[in-house]
């Protein structure tokens, strides 16, 4: 048996939009025939996802009638059951359509923000109706180039509105749904209102529902911008918000690529395994790892399900490397947490007590200076990890 192969327990998914990607760009036309959804669900079933996330229009065009948006919807639904899939998150499109050309919850135009308010309540009914437990939110749009258009306290204001509207929605429809919020620095737009995770975490703390509402983080996004993914991704978990997560990989300063997870940056994608996982005693993730990314513009659709099959088997590798990296007794030893009796009381809780017994201590900064943590050698061990040389 293959120790490698995806299991429903790995909570492994894809969306709609990534393996049905057919390939298009800004410079060329698509190279891969456009799939039905119904053949992405027996396909990655078949490659061994546990599940499969949708914007709205991945599945019901825009348009659709009411008679055609149920049966598709209907079509889908015997595709899932059949092949044992299930959503665990959905998404609304609010960047493709020219009406968002200004952006969706933060346009100048109200007609615009009321579209997208409602487009969004339409999918989140989708979403909740296909089984979503999450949903996403991506402001592709929420953003300027010619930035004297507005003030960016107003889109603040804007975004903050649209978001409690529509947590006000949910609990008004009793609805088992949470929020994800996903920051991306530049592209489509110059820049960004949310241009990274710590700046959405922040908006969640001025929110009605703020306990609604959690983070969607992106390998991609976070690296155009030469932040540290793992940073980003273990703040989100400290503060219990990473909702959901979109896996990929990215050459820093670079378009978004939304590359094959782990096919760029190995050690930051081991780490972000190896955080995720809590394989080094911390607590562990229990959210989809699902992967946004697309297979090459050179490959065919076979290609493309190898593209799914390695993404899911890079991450279950690095998994056993993390596992094996935070069980050597040598590294156990190098990253072991110092205690101090005298110290650890005094530092554990601020007292006039405390404070004073702390100011009375003696300490030579020099010999604090000079000691030698041993990090090289703990990096290196890593790397040995990595390239399987040790576990």
């Amino acid at each position: 048996m293959d120790p490698f192969a995806p299991t429903p327990e790995d909570r492994f998914s894809f969306g709609l939009w990534t393996v049905g990607n057919p390939g298009r760009d800004p410079f060329g036309e698509a190279v891969r025939p456009v799939a039905k959804p119904t053949h992405l669900v027996q396909k990655l079933a078949e490659c061994g996802a546990f599940g499969v996330n949708l914007h709205d229009n991945d599945l019901v065009p825009m348009g659709a009638s009411a008679s055609e948006r149920d049966l598709l919807v209907r079509e889908f639904q015997v595709a899932l059951k059949d092949h044992g899939l299930v959503v665990p998150m959905a998404t609304t499109n609010l960047f493709s359509h020219p009406a968002f050309k200004d952006g969706a919850f933060t346009a100048n135009d109200p007609r615009v923000r009321a579209f997208a308010v409602k487009k969004s309540m339409d999918a989140i009914d989708l979403g909740v109706e296909l089984g979503a437990k999450i949903y996403v939110f991506w402001g592709g749009r929420e953003g300027t180039e010619a930035d004297a258009c507005r003030d960016p306290r107003t889109a603040v204001a804007r975004m903050r509105e649209a978001l409690n509207y529509l947590c006000e929605y949910v609990r008004d429809q009793r609805y088992e749904l949470c929020f994800a919020l996903e920051a991306k620095p530049n592209e489509p737009r110059g820049d960004m209102y949310f241009p990274t995770t710590g700046h959405m975490l922040h908006l969640i703390s001025t929110l009605d529902h703020p306990e609604m509402v959690g983070v969607n983080p992106e390998v991609a996004h976070e690296n155009m911008s030469g932040l540290s993914f793992v940073h980003a991704v273990a703040q989100a978990m400290e503060a219990d918000k990473l909702f959901h997560i979109d896996l990929n990989a990215q050459k820093i300063g670079r378009y978004d690529q939304d590359l094959r997870f782990g096919s760029e940056d190995l050690k930051q994608a081991f780490l972000l395994v190896r955080l995720l996982e809590g394989t080094s005693g911390t607590p562990r993730y229990q959210g989809p790892r699902h992967f946004d990314s697309h297979a090459y513009r050179t490959e065919d659709e076979a290609g493309v399900w190898e593209f799914a099959r390695g993404s899911m088997r890079t991450y279950k590798i690095l998994k056993a490397r993390a596992q094996a990296f935070d069980a050597d007794k040598e590294v156990r030893g190098l990253i072991a947490e110092r205690k101090d009796a005298l110290l650890d009381p005094l530092m554990a809780r601020y007292s006039a007590a405390n404070a004073r017994a702390l100011r009375g201590l003696t300490h030579d900064p020099a010999a604090l200076g000079s000691a030698g943590l041993g990090y090289e050698r703990l990096d290196q061990r890593m790397i040995e990890f990595l390239m399987g040389v040790h576990g």
